[in-house]
């Protein structure tokens, strides 16, 4: 996608072909920093800190991860040990695990010195089927939000979204945006409401920068706003993405998701997840019970950052000292209230037959 008219990635190595680079995203929309990571420990931070998030960028950190660490040791133990290094870095999203196991599988057996060229070659790969990945997504949530606009006929179809599943959460392109994007190159008058997504406010800080970038309509909403907004008729589909789907359509997305999926239940509006196949976790079925909850820092709570009138980025207390705070990351939204999932091979029922029938190969093995 664009920044300031230049296309970028979100992660990508330099002319060196060694040097990793992405954007540090906890300082965007305010300050747009560049950071190069040269090593194992800088990848696994920029994971566990947020420097990097989204379920596919994790993966994709994860893998240049692995590259890093082989250029100090790219030994059988080596790998093992980056893998264990990085796998611990974030519980919930199961695109780790998933780059991981795939960087590992391909550099077996293979001859130590070939190892690096190898595995920094992996990591690209995994990182351009993502963005087809999400320009599939998009192809196919684009018939969605045309089929809203013909039913409207006339004026903007008012998409609601939660958290940033957009391109920074990906390599390109992202997952819950793409539609959005693809609608625009289509020339169908869109509107984003952009949850500012509590508490680090990745709805209004990432998804709303995106969004402007692109030169999308978009209006930040606070959290609450969504199910006002679905029961005086403002709403034509939600689309959100997830960080691990079960193999029966119970869908883990960033804390909040669930509370949409209920109001839009509530009020007759389609709820759609858009996902990847790398973030479907074939190996669980009830969401509500085997996908490990992230609990995070509670400081993420009781802080928040933001610029000043003289154009300084400042940290404040928003909440008593001493009052306990509890950071739950995500929430599970069981398959019985989403409309559907927008996978790159088409949209399915959220059931264990209907991602059965798109990825019959998963669904056997």
């Amino acid at each position: 996608m664009r920044i300031d008219g230049r296309h970028y990635r979100t992660i990508w190595t330099e002319d060196d072909g060694r040097t990793v680079m992405t954007f540090d995203q906890r300082l965007l929309p305010h300050e747009l920093r560049l950071v190069a990571l040269k090593s194992l420990e800088d990848a696994a931070q920029a994971i566990e800190t947020m420097l990097v998030r989204g379920a596919p960028l994790i993966g994709a950190t994860a893998a240049y991860g692995v590259c890093l660490a082989l250029r100090d040791d790219p030994s059988d133990e080596g790998i093992e040990r980056a893998f264990e290094r990085l796998i611990r870095t974030r519980p919930t999203a199961v695109n780790l695990r998933w780059a991981l196991e795939r960087m590992r599988s391909a550099l077996r057996n293979q001859p130590h010195g070939g190892r690096l060229e190898r595995a920094y070659a992996e990591a690209a790969r995994i990182c351009d089927e993502d963005v087809a990945i999400c320009k599939a997504i998009g192809d196919h949530g684009l018939a969605l939000i045309r089929a809203a606009a013909q039913r409207k006929g006339g004026g903007p179809v008012n998409v609601l979204t939660h958290c940033n599943a957009g391109w920074l959460a990906t390599i390109d392109w992202g997952t819950a945006t793409a539609p959005i994007y693809r609608a625009q190159e289509e020339g169908i008058d869109v509107h984003v409401w952009v949850d500012e997504t509590r508490p680090r406010n990745q709805g209004a800080a990432l998804t709303a920068f995106e969004l402007g970038q692109q030169g999308i309509a978009h209006t930040v909403i606070a959290d609450n706003v969504g199910g006002h907004l679905m029961q005086h008729g403002m709403v034509d589909l939600c689309i959100v993405g997830t960080d691990r789907t079960t193999r029966r359509g119970d869908v883990c997305n960033k804390i909040g998701t669930y509370l949409k999926a209920l109001a839009a239940a509530d009020n007759g509006v389609p709820f759609y997840v858009a996902l990847p196949s790398t973030t479907i976790d074939w190996t669980i079925e009830d969401g509500l019970r085997e996908v490990p909850i992230e609990q995070r820092d509670g400081s993420e709570l009781t802080r928040v950052s933001g610029r000043t009138a003289d154009g300084r980025i400042e940290t404040v207390e928003i909440t008593p000292a001493g009052s306990p705070a509890g950071n739950w990351a995500f929430d599970v939204t069981p398959a019985r209230y989403v409309t559907g999932l927008v996978t790159e091979r088409g949209v399915c029922p959220a059931t264990a037959e209907g991602l059965a029938a798109v990825f019959p190969e998963q669904a056997e093995s």
